[in-house]
């Protein structure tokens, strides 16, 4: 017996055709005495039927963010657009943060020169919460959980602000909107 594994105008990647469509319509091939169909064929709106081995649903933007083994740090680029002389007011004459968030160190976060020119101090402090943001996700997904746990012992105050915890978590994790 077959189950439908697509729906009605859900996008799908079909594999032979190398494309993304819409199911159209779901087409269930029935037999005669049995309660459900034994096949289930696709109109994906590309001149024939497809079957569910020749598509592939669209992956789900959920991808519940694990911080745990990720090590996102600061590294000190050289500032190339002044030298340290000309820039002793900044935190660290003659250069600017780099959070790297991979393995290596030339990916992740950095900013424009003459941003951080503008406001070295709050680009420090930038730098310093996005390399430390796992930490907080980490921490926040513990408080979380453990407002969870004991929900029934904790004040009104402390359970508002598991609720506002639990949508920030579903933002990052892109399963809600944005948090204002």
């Amino acid at each position: 017996m077959a189950k439908a594994q697509f729906h009605k105008n859900q996008r799908v990647y079909v594999k032979t055709v190398g494309t993304w469509a819409l199911v159209e319509r779901v087409l269930p091939q029935w037999a005669k005495g049995l309660d459900e169909p034994i096949r289930i064929y696709y109109d994906v709106g590309l001149g024939r039927d497809f079957g569910a081995d020749e598509l592939q649903g669209e992956q789900s933007l959920h991808t519940n963010f694990d911080a745990g083994d990720i090590q996102w740090r600061i590294i000190r680029a050289r500032n190339k657009w002044q030298a340290p002389e000309d820039s002793a007011h900044h935190p660290h004459p003659g250069t600017y943060p780099v959070v790297v968030t991979g393995e290596t160190d030339w990916g992740g976060w950095r900013v424009p020169g003459a941003e951080y020119d503008l406001a070295p101090q709050k680009i420090e402090a930038q730098a310093r919460l996005i390399a430390n943001s796992t930490k907080l996700y980490t921490f926040a997904n513990a408080l979380l959980e453990a407002a969870k746990n004991e929900a029934e012992h904790l004040p009104d105050s402390l359970l508002e602000l598991a609720r506002d915890v639990a949508k920030v978590i579903k933002t990052v994790d892109g399963t809600a909107e944005p948090v204002d």
